[in-house]
């Protein structure tokens, strides 16, 4: 089941732009280079602040936004925020 799970994010992320702004920690995690805990801190940001733009992940601290926004390029995206 886990690798069902698995295998249908990663198609996610082949053909489809993963939101910032509502995806869950396995859809962030089939970004390259972003594990568990860069997950974790990206959706704890995003309870606060929610991302305009796909830039404004580098005002998340410890995290190497430059790194997943040059390794992600077209496949992030964000949501219109309703807050």
């Amino acid at each position: 089941m886990k690798f069902l799970i698995l295998f249908i994010l990663t198609i996610n992320t082949l053909f489809g732009a993963i939101d910032l702004n509502t995806a869950t920690i396995k859809e962030l995690r089939t970004l390259k280079a972003v594990g568990e805990r860069k997950a974790k801190v990206i959706i704890k940001y995003r309870k606060k602040h929610c991302l305009k733009t796909v830039q404004e992940l580098k005002k998340i601290k410890h995290i190497k936004a430059k790194k997943i926004l040059k390794k992600n390029k077209g496949n992030l995206t964000v949501s219109r925020c309703t807050k």
